[in-house]
């Protein structure tokens, strides 16, 4: 059984971030905090800043992108698959400019280890990915509307 969805009123604006959203994020937290303390324990002080990096990346790139998705699919979804691929194009490209900026800047030097902010971009996207997955498999949005909206021919 399942409840009802709040009914929408005119004028209500899309949520920005719904609960989807706010589980990846909540759960990209947390694994890249654990991270840190990891890093930090691990390989220094260079390393977990490393990883707090990488978690912060994947965290404004994701959030940005469900963000925007969310707004457009609101407001007018035969246009989502496209946004959708443009939004992931470039928080790609993105991540490569942030990527080649610290190279250029010589932070991934000294101050932020490489590899630790690697592997934290790859393990925090896989994280954010499966939390999503698992928020939607556990949201109780229906799929459809079994009333109908228009009585039938004939029917009394």
């Amino acid at each position: 059984m399942t409840t009802a969805p709040p009914p929408s009123r005119p004028g209500d604006r899309p949520a920005l971030v719904g609960p989807v959203v706010r589980t990846a994020f909540v759960g990209t937290v947390a694994a890249g905090l654990t991270a840190a303390v990891v890093a930090a324990v691990a390989a220094g002080g260079p390393a977990a800043v490393g990883v707090l990096v990488g978690t912060a990346m994947v965290c404004v790139f994701f959030g940005f992108g469900a963000v925007v998705l969310n707004v457009v699919a609101a407001l007018t979804p035969a246009v989502s698959l496209l946004v959708a691929l443009l939004t992931y194009t470039l928080q790609v490209t993105l991540m490569g400019v942030v990527f080649l900026a610290l190279r250029r800047s010589g932070a991934l030097v000294s101050a932020v280890d490489a590899r630790w902010l690697a592997g934290t971009v790859i393990g925090g996207t896989l994280v954010w990915l499966g939390a999503q997955i698992y928020a939607h498999m556990h949201s109780r949005e229906p799929l459809y509307d079994l009333a109908p909206t228009q009585p039938q021919a004939g029917a009394r």
